[in-house]
Parts: structure tokens; C-alpha cells; sequence
């Protein structure tokens, strides 16, 4: 988890303490200036069919000059804050130290590592520079952001805390002297509470201890025309198109003009939202790693994203009736620490924007290469387009149509070695997967109407974020008996789990010496070297909650 408290525990006395690079205030504070500017605009938009600009005469003097002050307010609150940051990294932690009027001081656990982020901001880019993100469990504020480092330390950095997190040894190098460019000094010893090193034995910059990058292997790469046909193929392209003629038509029949300024907070709404969706998925590539699952994607903004072995809780599988004839599917995850961002978006949960059918299931090859059933593209090609029960599928009874006269024999389950599978939607596809040991909890809901017909929805409870595993419209005693299985296999899932630092040997091994004991020699195999990037996850690793 991680921890932000005034007077948190004191930290071990050896730390090595460093500083972002010195340009973050420069990064950071031009934000204030964007917001200026995006007022300025909406004031003087608001203004013009009522025949008011703030720009005319001598009025754009007044305004830039409240830009300006603006700016260099906030530029300075920026290099101040620059200064009271230092974060610190050791065996089991990262520790971060911030705040000006308010200190703060934040320690994100490596055991509990979920993913780790390198953003790269338009104009962070324009300075080589990138900010290191970790995401833990514990919920979407949880997580330790770094920033801005050089790119090289950034990359450096993540291949130093993912080789800690799977309880690799990493060694010390030489330290290195600060310059004013941005290199870094060692200076061990933790600074007294408010007080930053003092200067010159400022760290500043990272220091690289050694941990090589691991090596991957391209899996998939989603092609820009793709993405955008897939976007013109969405309901919120057809709603914008539609408002746009409509508009259009009532100012041609009305001859007033200010009729389309009415539809502009409609516009820029849709048109804003499929922008966003352009610039986050494009040029989205994934690979594989010993490290995990590693994804690139953005066009102003770049995120290389690394999710660790077995830490994605949830995955979800969906298909709108647009993309049926091209029989695209698009791929979301849950992964514990990143939950929802503050504008409701998931981008960072995205495991495939859009894809053929194969190029999704690879996708879930990717966290679940191993279903647990001797045929499982049968079992997921009657999960994605199958009706009825099929070979492998328990559905809603008959009775429920009048409930869901439309999506009511898709309504179901399965059960296999490694996950529980549900599957619901007509208009919209949707398959879920969650793998057993990464249950949090289940439920059962019952309305009014639902208790007349004797029927359920049964709900598997996950991590925050895109996925909402439910099946609606069983019948009870179905519903009933598959939530007390299912808590059964959780519960011995989660038992025969490896340890989460997936990659130290001796803590596996202690794993088989336990099992060996308990099963009176008869344990299974399980590999004591570091694990494959396609290895079962119940061999290199769980991260529940």
C-alpha cells in the first residue's frame, strides 16, 4: 500500500536521497498559463453573440499582463516546490518527500508494485525528460509519482524497482557528483524533518544501481487507420454527426447564425471525448517480458506502461454493434492502484483499443495463458458470440425474457481450471474473465421482480476500474450455488499462490518444501527458476488486495 502521513514512521538512517530534475518547474508550471489562456477563450467565446469581446481596444493589454503575473506566480511556486521534493529507494520501499506549506511524506511498498508508468507530456518531451509513476494496490490516489527525470534515469529507474519488486538482489554503483545539468551526488543520511540536503551534496537525478532493462518481444501494434475507423464506428461519432447536420439545418432554416454557438458544449464535449480516445490509443504497441506486460501508447502525450506478473484482477472483453461485421473487440483490464482517473477515464487500463478476435485473445494470452480447459478458443468463441447454453455455458432460464427480452440467452457462465467466465449483452458484447485466486468477494442482488421469478444477479466484486464482472438473470439456486463454489475455489486458489516477489528463489522454493510437507510427498511440480514471459500465474506470483 502506500502511506501518506505528516509523522510517519522514521525512515532507515543510510538512505540515499535525490531531487528531479532541475527543469520540473519549468514543465510544470506552464500548465497555469494553458488554464489562463482556455478562460480567456470560453469568456470572449460567450461574449460574441452578444456582441462582447475582451479583446477589443486596449483590453488584450490588461489580459496579457494578468498572464503574465499569473505565470511567473506560478513558475515560482513551481521551482519552490521543485526544491522541498527529494524521494529516496531502498529494498522494500520508495519514499517521496513533498510539499511547501504542508509537508508530505509517502512510502509505496515494492511488494505490493502493481504497475509502473513512464508519461511523457508534450512538453516534458520537448526536454528529454519523463515522470515514473507507480501504481500499488490500495486505489487510484495510492500511487508515488517521480517527475520529471531524465528519460534515460526514468528507464533506468523502472528496470531497478521492477528487478526489486520481484526480490531481485540489485548492487550499489559509484556515486556520482552533482552538476548543474542535472547528474546527481550520493550523500547518504535522511535530511532532518523540513530540511532538503544542503547544497553542493544535493542529489539531483538518479542514480542507476546496476539493474539491467529485461528484454521483450513484440506482440501486437494497432494500426492508426484502424483506430480511427473504429472511432468513426462508435455511437458518439454518430450522435456528433447528428447534432452537427441538425444545428446546421435549424440556422439554415432560421437564418440566425448564433443557433450553432447553442451546440457548442455539445461539440466539444463528443468531439473532445473521441480527440482524447485518438491521442491515448495511438500508435498503441504491446510485448511481453520476464518483467510483465509492457504497453506504449499517445501521440501528445507517451506512456510506456509495465504491469508485473499476476497483477491484473479482472479482464474484460467488449464488441459494440458497429464493429460487429469487422468483428473487432477491444480489451480492458483491472489492475489494482490504477482504478479511475479524476476525469472518470480508464486509458490506463487499456490492454487492446481494438483488434481482430485472434489479436484479442492473444491479448488475454497475455495474463491468462493458461484458461484451464482442454479446448479454450471453443470456450471463447461460445463466450463471444455463442447464444444459449452451448457446450460449455449455464444461461438465464426462458423466464427471464420479460426482464431482458433482448440479451437473455447470452445471459451466463462457465467455470474452468483457472477462472470463472461470464458473458452478457446483445447490443453490446460483453465477455469477463477473473482468474480464481484473484477474487475479492461475491454477491448476490435480487429486485422486486427478480424475486416473483426466482432468478439473481450474481456479481464477482474487483478492484476499481473498467470491470464490472456480473451476470445478470440466473436462476437462484444456480446463482446461490455458484457463489458458494466459487468462494471454495477461490479460497484454494489463493492457497496454492506463489509469493509476490516472483522471482526470488529461495521464497519459492520455501513454497515447495511447504507443499511437499503438506501433501506427503506428492507435490506438483513448480519451476524455482525465474519465470518465463508466458509462465502460469500461479507460478511467478499474486498481488491480491
Amino acid at each position: 500500500m502506500s502511506e501518506s502521513t505528516t509523522q510517519p514512521d522514521a525512515p532507515p538512517t543510510d538512505l540515499t536521497w535525490h531531487r528531479v530534475h532541475p527543469v520540473t518547474p519549468v514543465v510544470r508550471g506552464w500548465s497555469v498559463i494553458a488554464v489562463l489562456l482556455v478562460i480567456v477563450g470560453n469568456q470572449t467565446l460567450d461574449g460574441l453573440p452578444a456582441g462582447q469581446n475582451m479583446l477589443a481596444g486596449n483590453g488584450w493589454w490588461q489580459i496579457l499582463g494578468g498572464i503574465v503575473v499569473v505565470g511567473l506566480i506560478g513558475l515560482g511556486y513551481s521551482a519552490l516546490a521543485w526544491r522541498m521534493t527529494t524521494y529516496a529507494i531502498d529494498d522494500e520501499s520508495v519514499r517521496l518527500h513533498t510539499g511547501v506549506l504542508f509537508r508530505q511524506q509517502r512510502k509505496a511498498r515494492l511488494d505490493r508494485l502493481q504497475a509502473v508508468d513512464i508519461v511523457q507530456p508534450l512538453v516534458a518531451r520537448l526536454f528529454g525528460l519523463a515522470e515514473l509513476k507507480l501504481e500499488v494496490a490500495g486505489g487510484s490516489d495510492s500511487g508515488i509519482k517521480l517527475g520529471f527525470l531524465k528519460l534515460d534515469d526514468a528507464n533506468h529507474l523502472r528496470a531497478e524497482l521492477l528487478a526489486r519488486a520481484a526480490g531481485l538482489r540489485v548492487g550499489s554503483a559509484p556515486a556520482r557528483t552533482a552538476v548543474p545539468g542535472g547528474g546527481s551526488a550520493s550523500g547518504p543520511g535522511e535530511p532532518p524533518a523540513g530540511e532538503m540536503p544542503a547544497e553542493p551534496g544535493a542529489v539531483v537525478g538518479h542514480v542507476d544501481l546496476g539493474a539491467p532493462e529485461a528484454p521483450e518481444q513484440p506482440v501486437m501494434e494497432v494500426p492508426p487507420g484502424r483506430l480511427v475507423w473504429s472511432l468513426v464506428r462508435t455511437v458518439a461519432m454518430i450522435v456528433l454527426v447528428l447534432a452537427v447536420l441538425g444545428l446546421i439545418g435549424v440556422a439554415i432554416g432560421t437564418r440566425e447564425i448564433g443557433t450553432l454557438f447553442t451546440a457548442l458544449p455539445l461539440v466539444l464535449g463528443v468531439g473532445g471525448y473521441l480527440f482524447g480516445r485518438f491521442t491515448r490509443e495511438f500508435n498503441f504497441r504491446s510485448a511481453i517480458s520476464p518483467d510483465g506486460i509492457r504497453l506504449r501508447h499517445g501521440l501528445l502525450e507517451t506512456r510506456s506502461q509495465t504491469i508485473p506478473p499476476g497483477r491484473v484482477q479482472a479482464i474484460r472483453l467488449t464488441q459494440g454493434l458497429l464493429w460487429r461485421s469487422a468483428d473487432w473487440w477491444r480489451v480492458e483490464v483491472n489492475v489494482a492502484g490504477y482504478g479511475l482517473s479524476a476525469d472518470g477515464t480508464t486509458n490506463n487500463s487499456v490492454l487492446l483499443p481494438v483488434g481482430t478476435r485472434d489479436e484479442a485473445l492473444g491479448a488475454v494470452w497475455l495474463v491468462l495463458p493458461d484458461l484451464g480447459t482442454a479446448d479454450p478458443r471453443a470456450l471463447l468463441d461460445e463466450a463471444l458470440s455463442g447464444i444459449d447454453a452451448g457446450e460449455h455455458f449455464t444461461t438465464a432460464p426462458r423466464r427471464t425474457r420479460v426482464l431482458d427480452p433482448i440479451a437473455w440467452r447470452r445471459n451466463g457462465f462457465t467455470v474452468t481450471g483457472r477462472a470463472l467466465v461470464l458473458r452478457r449483452g446483445r447490443l453490446v458484447r460483453r465477455v469477463e474473465i477473473v482468474p480464481h485466486e484473484r477474487t475479492q468477494s461475491l454477491g448476490l442482488q435480487q429486485g422486486p421482480w427478480q424475486r416473483r421469478l426466482g432468478v439473481a444477479t450474481f456479481a464477482v466484486h474487483s478492484v476499481p476500474g473498467p470491470v464490472t464482472p456480473t451476470v445478470p438473470h440466473l436462476d437462484q439456486h444456480v446463482a446461490g450455488a455458484l457463489m458458494d463454489e466459487q468462494a471454495r475455489r477461490a479460497r484454494e486458489a489463493r492457497a496454492h499462490a506463489g509469493p509476490e516477489l516472483w522471482m526470488r528463489r529461495d521464497e519459492v522454493a520455501a513454497v515447495v518444501e511447504t507443499i511437499e510437507d503438506d501433501d506427503a510427498k506428492t507435490a506438483p511440480y513448480v519451476e524455482t527458476a525465474p519465470p518465463a514471459a508466458g509462465a502460469p500465474d500461479d507460478e511467478i506470483g499474486d498481488a491480491r488486495e
